[in-house]
């Protein structure tokens, strides 16, 4: 069967009438909007062509479907969607037990030739039939809603899919949106996830990440660490630049790799109702030391790298000229209220010193926080010292620890504590954790394995002492800032351990999917703590797609719940509460296979709330109601980032009466970071921890115990 068919890459140019195998058409059309399908019925050949495609292949035998079928548009809305789900289940074989969380989808490898480029060529975000979306929205809200509300939503869902309604209205518009756009999320998720939102970056937003512990005897190697980090870090940017960072895979199906072009050099900038993202490319990194903020080269005036001696000089020189911790220090001021710091951020750049610091620091590469000791090693519990690695990552321990000590707008800070504790704290707006977790990993590996740079620059330059004029309104604004990043430090409550009865090889070895295992086994704990169900995020990555973030991943569910009862009921058979979780399991891995291709729930109600208050349009009843608002309220937030080095991300819940939990599942064991907020009584992050862990044995135990009796 052949086609006459323009060159896609170039449908503008004259037309190519060389006839191709519609077989080799497939990796073209999937790749393509609607425009560029349409422009294949302009030759008559192609629409017989097309019909005979629609009939024979698709609908085969089924002659009420052929009759059905009456035009090529229709087979373009009919086969495009099922031409994507073929390609991406054909091309990963590997789902019934690998998780499909951003991090275990993606496969990297660092001697491969097939490199990331400046511009890829991706398919567009899809937006999802209207009547799709609300069907799978019933049976996610099914768990939260008794029967009577459950009719009140019914009926609401009915109202908003029906011909002529606001949903099908506010549809049209997305779609019309998609056309015009690359992604039509990319830039309302931005916007509305990250840039819009007022509360602090600190907790709310911007997770740690923990690298492995060090102990340093001496402040040399405190320092010798910090420089073979740039050193890393700088090397790692050499791959980015130069476009050799694999190309990540799902399958054979490429991931949208622009993230990785954002981690360095990008800062966000307070701004009042909505902060600001800046790229820059430099050549310098901040380093804050004492709170005091410094300026320092990582290559030389003749464009060579310095040495690693040469950096421990310039870290060296930084710490004699801030041997005294300041009061001034405006770094903590980044971790205030987004409105409150763009106030201050206001005040201070209408001071050519200060205008001049804040511009050194937004185009540095990243940041170096040099930290005082905590008392790393004093604690004998490594459960103890995770924690504690952990709280300095998110915030730094305070406004009387390392809280000053940072700078929470750059995307990535680096921080070598005195006594170890060695890790990042991101901000979240430009990139997802796993590009994080990639370089995370080379760096770790980079340091682990001796590697660094011993051939000096010709020409290096003295670090510089960025200084500020601190008016008597900033000062108060510091002194506040302080008080209030106290509050938030006292209030969160982190519990990081590492599980270490068993880890993913166990799981997959019953041939279980280990992603979906964990869900849900969180799901159990809660349930287990509050006997109610709970609202339970997880990130799925959509980088298949060009501008591609992410996809809620709904996993509280019907069948999650009847297993919690089942599995806390002890009148219920091994063999049913073995069921019941396979149920579990495989409703988890069918609701995330269709978050991945961007066919969930929650980012399409996004889209279509926000086209309707960008278009004046009044919101339906639907977005009030308790369906919505409960089913919305995630008061479990998970994310799955995968370091193959022993470390874990860790972050704030996203709702008062949560919890969140951060997990890197390794071979035989689990590193997890939970947390949630010490002034909400309806939860204790000590008591989900328990949970968790019992949870995770009483599994362990069921599956053990049955396959036992069946030998």
């Amino acid at each position: 069967m052949l086609l006459h068919l323009t060159d896609f890459s170039r449908l503008n140019s004259a037309k190519c009438n060389k006839p191709i195998n519609i077989l080799t058409l497939w990796s073209h059309v999937i790749l393509h909007t609607k425009s560029s399908y349409n422009f294949l019925y302009q030759h008559q050949h192609n629409n017989a062509v097309l019909s005979s495609l629609c009939r024979l292949i698709v609908v085969g035998r089924d002659e009420n479907k052929r009759k059905s079928i009456k035009n090529n548009h229709e087979f373009v809305s009919f086969i495009i969607p099922m031409l994507r789900r073929i390609n991406i289940m054909n091309a990963y074989k590997g789902y019934l037990l690998e998780p499909y969380t951003c991090c275990h989808q993606i496969t990297s490898n660092y001697v491969s030739a097939k490199y990331s480029t400046n511009v890829q060529n991706l398919p567009r975000l899809p937006v999802p039939k209207l009547e799709t979306t609300l069907n799978k929205y019933l049976k996610t809200v099914r768990p939260h809603l008794n029967d009577q509300e459950y009719e009140i939503t019914k009926s609401l869902v009915k109202d908003f899919i029906s011909e002529g309604s606001t949903g099908q209205k506010l549809q049209s518009l997305l779609e019309n949106r998609a056309e015009h756009h690359s992604n039509w999320l990319e830039q309302w998720w931005l916007n509305t996830a990250y840039l819009e939102y007022r509360d602090p970056v600190v907790i709310f937003s911007s997770p740690g990440l923990v690298f492995p512990f060090r102990q340093f005897n001496t402040r040399k190697e405190q320092l010798l660490y910090a420089a073979k980090t740039l050193l890393a870090a700088a090397d790692y940017k050499a791959l980015i630049d130069g476009d050799k960072i694999p190309v990540e895979m799902m399958g054979k199906n490429p991931l949208d790799m622009s993230q990785y072009k954002k981690i360095f050099g990008t800062c966000r900038i307070p701004w009042e109702k909505r902060d600001k993202l800046s790229y820059n490319n430099s050549k310098h990194v901040t380093v804050i030391h004492n709170n005091h903020i410094f300026h320092v080269d990582v290559w030389g005036e003749d464009d060579i790298l310095l040495s690693e001696d040469q950096l421990v000089q310039s870290l060296e020189k930084v710490m004699e000229l801030s041997s005294t911790p300041t009061e001034d220090g405006i770094g903590i001021l980044t971790s205030e209220n987004r409105d409150t710091w763009a106030k201050a951020y206001q005040i201070l750049i209408k001071d050519k010193t200060n205008e001049d610091s804040l511009i050194d620091i937004e185009k540095s590469l990243a940041v170096l926080c040099l930290d005082a000791p905590v008392g790393l090693w004093k604690c004998a519990d490594p459960n103890a010292r995770r924690n504690l690695a952990g709280a300095q990552t998110i915030h730094g321990g305070g406004s009387k620890a390392n809280g000053g000590n940072r700078w929470f707008d750059k995307t990535v800070q680096f921080i070598v504590g005195a006594d170890g504790v060695t890790g990042l704290t991101y901000e979240h707006s430009p990139a997802e954790g796993q590009p994080i977790a990639v370089m995370t990993d080379y760096i770790v590996n980079y340091i682990d394995q001796g590697k660094g740079n011993k051939k000096p620059s010709a020409k290096p330059s003295e670090p510089k002492h960025l200084r500020f004029n601190v008016k008597p309104e900033v000062k108060e604004m510091i002194k506040a800032s302080q008080t209030h990043l106290d509050r938030l430090v006292a209030n969160l409550e982190l519990n990081c351990f590492q599980y270490d009865k068993y880890g993913k090889n166990f799981i997959k070895s019953q041939k279980l999917s280990p992603d979906s295992y964990l869900q849900m086994a969180m799901q159990l704990a809660f349930y287990r703590l509050h006997n109610t169900p709970g609202a339970h995020y997880e990130s799925a990555a959509t980088r298949m797609y060009a501008g591609g973030r992410t996809e809620t991943i709904r996993s509280c569910s019907i069948e999650s719940i009847e297993f919690a009862k089942a599995m806390l009921n002890p009148q219920i058979a091994p063999k049913e509460k073995l069921t019941k979780l396979q149920n579990a399991i495989n409703g988890h891995k069918d609701y995330t296979v269709q978050a991945l291709q961007g066919f969930g729930v929650d980012r399409h109600l996004l889209g279509l709330k926000l086209i309707a208050l960008e278009n004046g349009i009044e919101l339906p009843k639907l977005y009030t109601d308790p369906g919505y608002t409960r089913s919305a309220h995630m008061r479990i937030s998970t994310s799955q980032v995968a370091c193959k080095c022993d470390g874990f991300m860790c972050y704030g819940p996203l709702v008062p009466d949560g919890y969140a939990t951060c997990y890197n599942p390794r071979d035989n064991d689990v590193n997890f970071a939970t947390s949630a907020f010490v002034e909400n009584p309806a939860t204790s992050c000590d008591k989900y921890r328990q949970a968790l862990e019992q949870s995770l044995q009483d599994m362990h135990d069921l599956l053990l115990k049955v396959t036992k009796s069946k030998l």
